[in-house]
Order: C-alpha cells, then sequence, then structure tokens
C-alpha cells in the first residue's frame, strides 16, 4: 500500500494542499481533510499558492497550538495563509496581535458584547428579524443570502457602528473585498482591494472625527476614542481594526444563517426534530456553527522550533489551524458530517476559535441566528432550498453568494 507521501509524490500537484479555492467553491474538501485527520494530522504542504505551510486538521493539535500563543504568534505572519507582500499597506488588527497589546485592544471592544449588551440588544435583534420575516414572500423564489443574511447582519454591524442606515451596504461590500485572500495572487486586484479598503478607511474617518469630542457612547467607534489602549492608533491599525469588526461581525453571522437554511433542507429529519421541539433551538445554534464552520482557518507563525503531534516544526514556519476539519473530526464529534440538533457536545466545536483569540462576538453572532430561528418556529416557516448555492471559492471565509429558495409554512 503506497504511503501518504509516495501518493503524494506522484500526484502532479499535491492532493491534499487544502488551500486551493476550488474545493470550497465546489464544496470537495471533505475527503482531502478526512484524509489528513486519518493520516497525517499535521502535515506539511511544500507547494500552495500560498507557499509552504503546515496543514494542522486535527481536533487536538488545533487546541495545543492555540493554547500556546506566545509559541505559535497571531502576529508574526498574520492570520490567513496570504503573506502580506512589500507593496501591502500595513493594516494591523488585535486579532492579528499578541499579548499584551492584543489584551489591551480586545478588553476596550469587549464591553460591546458583554451579557449586558447583549440584553439590551436583544429586543431589537428580534424586532429587525420579524420586519425581515414579514417581508419575504411565501411560495415565491427569492435568494436568501441577499434578502434575509445580510441584511440581518449588515443592520447588525450598522447599529454597532452608530454608522449611517442608508449606507449600510457598504459595509457589506467591503467585508467581501476584505475577506477575499485569494486576491493576493494578482497584483491588479490587490490594488483594487486596497483601493476599496482606503474608502472604508476613509468613511470612518469622518464618523471617527464627528465623534471624537462628543460624550462615550455605547458604539464601537466611541468606544475606541475613549480608551486608552486605541485612541491613538494610526491609519493602519485603525483601518485594521474595523476590517477585522466589519469581517467578523457580517462574514461569520451572514454565512451561518445561510447554511443553517440549506442544512435543515439537506437533513429533513433533523428540520422534522427541530420544528417538533423548538426547544432544541439554543443547542441548534451550537450544532449550526459547527456544521458551516464560517471561517474556515486561522494562521499561526510559530516564533521556536517545536516538536507537534511528532513533526518539527521550525521557528518561522507558517501553520493553517483548520477549523473547517476540527469541526469534523470523527475523534470528537460522531457522525460528523451530519447536521444533528440535539447533538450533545455541539458546543465543543472551534468555529470561534480557541483560548486568547477567542472569538469576542460569538454571543452576539449566536444569540442573532438564534432569534432568526426562534422567529422562523412562531410563524412556522419552513426554508425549501430550489437549487445548490453558490459558494465562495476561497480558503478563508468558507461562505455562500446566493442561495435560491422557497418558503413554505408547516
Amino acid at each position: 500500500m503506497a504511503t501518504l507521501a509516495e501518493d503524494v509524490a506522484a500526484a502532479a500537484g499535491d492532493p491534499l494542499d487544502v488551500s486551493r479555492p476550488e474545493i470550497y467553491r465546489d464544496h470537495q474538501w471533505h475527503e482531502p481533510f478526512r484524509r489528513l485527520r486519518a493520516e497525517a494530522p499535521v502535515y506539511y504542504c511544500a507547494h500552495s499558492a500560498f507557499g509552504p505551510y503546515w496543514s494542522v486538521s486535527g481536533y487536538k493539535p488545533i487546541v495545543h497550538v492555540e493554547s500556546l500563543p506566545e509559541l505559535f504568534s497571531s502576529e508574526l505572519g498574520g492570520i490567513t495563509l496570504a503573506d502580506r507582500l512589500d507593496d501591502d499597506y500595513a493594516m494591523p488588527m488585535f486579532i492579528a496581535r499578541d499579548r499584551p497589546v492584543h489584551t489591551a485592544q480586545r478588553r476596550t471592544i469587549a464591553p460591546a458584547f458583554a451579557p449586558s449588551a447583549l440584553a439590551g440588544m436583544a429586543d431589537d435583534i428580534r424586532l429587525r428579524t420579524q420586519e425581515i420575516l414579514d417581508g419575504l414572500p411565501v411560495g415565491e423564489p427569492f435568494d436568501w443570502v441577499d434578502r434575509v443574511s445580510i441584511e440581518l447582519t449588515t443592520q447588525m454591524l450598522a447599529i454597532l457602528f452608530a454608522f449611517p442606515w442608508k449606507d449600510r451596504r457598504k459595509l457589506t461590500f467591503w467585508s467581501d473585498w476584505a475577506g477575499d485572500i485569494e486576491l493576493v495572487h494578482n497584483a491588479e486586484s490587490r490594488q483594487e482591494r486596497l483601493g476599496h479598503l482606503f474608502e472604508c478607511a476613509s468613511y470612518f474617518k469622518r464618523l471617527w472625527d464627528e465623534r471624537i469630542n462628543q460624550p462615550p457612547a455605547p458604539d464601537l467607534i466611541s468606544m475606541m476614542i475613549h480608551s486608552e489602549a486605541m485612541s491613538h492608533m494610526d491609519d493602519g491599525e485603525f483601518i485594521g481594526n474595523l476590517i477585522l469588526l466589519i469581517v467578523g461581525g457580517n462574514d461569520t453571522t451572514r454565512n451561518s444563517m445561510t447554511g443553517a437554511m440549506y442544512a435543515l433542507d439537506k437533513f429533513p429529519d433533523q428540520r422534522a426534530k427541530l420544528e417538533a421541539d423548538p426547544g432544541l433551538i439554543s443547542n441548534t445554534v451550537s450544532e449550526i456553527i459547527r456544521w458551516q464552520t464560517p471561517l474556515a482557518h486561522m494562521r499561526r507563525t510559530a516564533t521556536a522550533d517545536t516538536e507537534l503531534d511528532g513533526q518539527m516544526i521550525r521557528a518561522g514556519d507558517k501553520l493553517a489551524l483548520w477549523y473547517i476539519s476540527a469541526n469534523r473530526d470523527e475523534s470528537v464529534f460522531e457522525d460528523p458530517d451530519t447536521l444533528v440538533v440535539d447533538r450533545p457536545n455541539a458546543r465543543r466545536h472551534l468555529a470561534f476559535g480557541y483560548g486568547i483569540h477567542r472569538c469576542v462576538g460569538a454571543r452576539l453572532a449566536e444569540m442573532q441566528i438564534q432569534i432568526l430561528l426562534e422567529e422562523m418556529a412562531k410563524r412556522r416557516l419552513r426554508v425549501n432550498v430550489l437549487a445548490e448555492p453558490v459558494r465562495v471559492a476561497a480558503c478563508f471565509v468558507n461562505g455562500y453568494r446566493k442561495l435560491p429558495v422557497e418558503l413554505s409554512r408547516y
């Protein structure tokens, strides 16, 4: 029987290079990750569009790496497989900083997502969700991504930033450009991306200048202005942290909201179980986030030579932590490719990361999805998928461009 290395060497390209965008576009990532988990959960991919990297696909080694932020840095090389190029504009963000800067800046933002803040948002989120659902046609085709997922998450971002309501779709536009790491492969697309990010920075700079002499307020811009850790950021760091909050608040929640509808349609027995018992909604939210995993990977860079799962990692090596694979790890989740609405350990998923960099807005994302499912249950609305979704062709954001659906009642 051929070894894993022999199989790879015999191939024209590396079939275990899971950074290839087409496997996400075509929803063909399951098998290479299944093989990596079984045969090489820490695997050296010597050739990829992003250069050489270690592919960490197992649940336990990912938790190990995330537990050692000094040894596996977020700041040294950034948080995606895409390296920053010489002609790039530096945009540091707190998720891509190490301690102590990360700790101080995260602490500035965290109150916006504290339990008391979320409790204050819940009624507004529910009202906006009700309005959107009540405006949807029943029995007529429409795009769930545009009408529901994007609109709900963009409205939430506009509220968090106190962003002008009429321009809120700009947030989606900027998020799509910021989160697409495939753009680094082409100089022209890199420059176009940079232009859109400068437009974003200019817009937010106007909001900053308008609020700098105003009393403290609960929006994220005001929190930055009135904090010791973030009030003196340079332009690059300012836009970097804005992009982090926009992508984190938009792409993750929006793609989980779409993934929820796709998964429930794909597993009608689980949908029937949920429709019969709305008490399962809270657990279903965690299971949806596990099953979807809206961000496929995060990157770390080794600061010293070390061993990981029997492999020698050298200082400066790039590691891709494949959350999308860890959440399908058979040693942790039974029958992992199936959505199970009453899965007992659904909350063990790694979709929000682990350790000091765990997503600061995780609870808000969960609350938005939970309210959406609750309001659908009240209306006995069922989403019927009419065709396969158009997916994002990228190895970072695991998302959807379109999902054609039709609503019915049960």
